[in-house]
């Protein structure tokens, strides 16, 4: 049985306020974002199949000409269509995945610099527990208030207790049987999720809590691309 990298490159966020075609194939330091994230796959030995849920077919025919002039024009790969929500994306890359795939990592393109040995740590708590995520804890102080307040207005505050909270990255890795049943009950009761975390929790599993103590950021805005870029270059 083996493991599934399931890079998730589609959906309506991979364009950034029309300053970037396309997050994950723009170069960061010479290489298509997406790149870092599969070589990090391939380094660590976890996973050495990919299902890529792409946006529409000129998206992979994109990925297919990064991966190609980068040296991964061999790389085994299945690929899905993304859906109207993340959850049809996952829900697509899952059902996709070959039979007998003991474990999904589901990784969001968009955060290029996963270690290796996260990777790893990752795969041994899954393997262990059936579900695991890459996570860090929260050093800012949080605070909750009402739904739809907005910058620039007096609003009420309440504080949340900073020792309780994590903020979840990914990969998210799961047992394949646990998370894709998870996700057709998700689907199935129309719930509202955040994450592949939420999902399993959804459907009443637990899950492992893998500390990152390395910069895992996420590219949604023009500037994370200099970030990420200084980040690499230390």
């Amino acid at each position: 049985m083996s493991s599934v990298a399931i890079l998730l490159a589609g959906g309506s966020g991979t364009r950034m306020r029309g300053v970037v075609q396309d997050k994950i194939l723009e170069p960061i330091l010479g290489l298509p974002g997406l790149v870092y994230s599969v070589r990090a796959f391939l380094e660590s030995g976890v996973a050495k199949r990919f299902v890529i849920v792409r946006r529409d077919d000129a998206q992979r025919d994109a990925i297919l000409a990064a991966l190609a002039a980068h040296g991964h024009g061999d790389l085994d790969i299945v690929w899905a269509f993304g859906g109207a929500e993340r959850r049809d994306s996952v829900l697509s890359g899952l059902e996709a995945c070959p039979v007998g795939t003991a474990l999904a990592f589901i990784h969001d393109s968009a955060r290029p610099l996963v270690r290796p040995e996260s990777l790893r740590a990752l795969a041994e708590a899954a393997s262990r527990d059936g579900a695991a995520v890459l996570a860090h804890k929260v050093k800012d102080t949080i605070k909750q208030v009402p739904k739809g307040a907005v910058a620039g207005v007096p609003v009420d505050q309440r504080d949340l207790d900073r020792s309780t909270l994590w903020a979840m990255e990914t990969p998210q890795v799961f047992s394949h049987r646990l998370i894709l049943d998870a996700y057709r009950r998700v689907v199935a009761e129309n719930a509202v999720i955040t994450d592949d975390v939420a999902a399993a929790t959804h459907a009443g599993h637990k899950v492992t809590l893998v500390e990152n103590l390395f910069p895992n950021p996420k590219i949604t805005e023009p500037s994370d691309l200099a970030w990420v870029e200084f980040l690499l270059r230390r």
